[in-house]
């Protein structure tokens, strides 16, 4: 991905106010290792049920202001991320909400999908795989194993983005 400065990502985010863009809390751009990022995300320090993602939709960055359904967001869940659907990775995920972009989200439509409670599904799409997930053809599968996996993960990521845009004409089709 692509280096993001805090105008840019504030200025993305196509489900949020100007207001709640503005107050958005971000994380440290210059800690983040763009170079091995599908997406970012993250979680807001001041506000915990709410978070964000900026996902490359057609080459141009796309944010989202999310909320996390869990009212102890501590608690951790079992479950397979929709998104990087690591099946190593599975104690710390969270059902996450978007609010439609739009008028559909004025009128209050949402969509929901389970991610990584820490975003962190960019690393897990980029592990070794497993003997069990390649066999005994470790070493020569690898590399195509992450590949495919990192084109899921933006795939996947893009879709839900889409959706979120659906029925505001801005959509461009990932």
């Amino acid at each position: 991905m692509e280096p993001l400065t805090e105008k840019q990502i504030r200025a993305s985010f196509v489900n949020a106010s100007r207001r709640e863009a503005a107050q958005a809390t971000l994380p440290d751009l210059t800690a983040l290792g763009w170079s091995r990022l599908d997406y970012v995300g993250w979680r807001d320090r001041r506000a915990p049920l709410l978070a964000y993602a900026v996902v490359p939709l057609d080459g141009t960055p796309t944010g989202l202001l999310l909320r996390s359904t869990d009212a102890k967001h501590r608690v951790r869940r079992r479950a397979v991320c929709a998104w990087c659907e690591d099946v190593v990775v599975t104690e710390d995920v969270s059902l996450y909400v978007a609010r439609r972009a739009g008028a559909a989200g004025r009128r209050g439509d949402t969509i929901g999908t389970l991610i990584c409670t820490d975003f962190i599904c960019s690393r897990n799409v980029r592990r070794p795989p497993t003997r069990t997930e390649a066999g005994s053809d470790l070493e020569q599968v690898r590399d195509q194993m992450i590949a495919r996996r990192i084109e899921g993960l933006r795939e996947r990521s893009a879709r839900f983005v889409a959706e979120v845009l659906r029925d505001t004409g801005v959509a461009p089709t990932p």
